[in-house]
């Protein structure tokens, strides 16, 4: 009798069991600037990140020198004058899984909403952001992670162009996403 029960724990616990930690160092990021005579859009796939859900840690950072919006001297002027990277290079966020105790490999499967909370620091200027995302764990294991926020230019100290052809909108519309490995 003690065997099986031994058994049907080992069972139990491979079948909920998840890895607690999940990495990635190719994510994609995109941020669409829709002012109202000019839609853009920038991109990376160089987004690195961490999610701990043993230490209920959210990490993500991306190096801005890696954005590119299809024009060169846009990007060049969007590193240099406005997002000024050689003094600011990442964009970071640092925070918590607000639902954390809903999360486990049965709503992972199935896909679950999660809200994060925590610090957004960019051109050098910290905020305070709640961040809405999916995540999901596929059958190979790996953590599926969507998720999209807005962030004002001028909560981060960044001026806008005011050169004619380079409006930018008051607000930048942001999607992640990103496939985690186990760490």
């Amino acid at each position: 009798m003690k065997k099986i029960l031994i058994l049907f724990l080992i069972w139990c616990f491979s079948e909920n069991a998840l890895s607690q930690a999940y990495i990635t160092d190719d994510g994609s990021i995109k941020f669409i600037s829709r002012a109202p005579l000019n839609e853009f859009d920038g991109n990376s796939s160089y987004l690195n990140g961490l999610i701990d859900l043993d230490k209920n840690l959210v990490d993500f950072y991306i190096d801005l020198n890696t954005i590119k919006t299809g024009i060169s001297l846009r990007d060049s002027h969007m590193r240099d004058s406005y997002l000024e990277t050689n003094d600011y290079p990442y964009a970071e966020f640092t925070g918590t899984i607000e639902n954390i105790e809903q999360i486990n490999k049965q709503t992972l499967q199935r896909g679950l909403k999660v809200v994060a909370k925590g610090d957004f620091t960019i051109h050098g200027e910290k905020q305070q952001k709640e961040i809405n995302g999916r995540l999901k764990l596929n059958d190979e294991g790996k953590l599926i992670l969507e998720a999209k926020f807005k962030v004002a230019l001028k909560d981060h100290n960044i001026e806008k162009p005011s050169l004619l052809g380079y409006e930018l909108a008051d607000v930048q519309d942001v999607e992640i996403k990103a496939i985690l490995n186990e760490k």
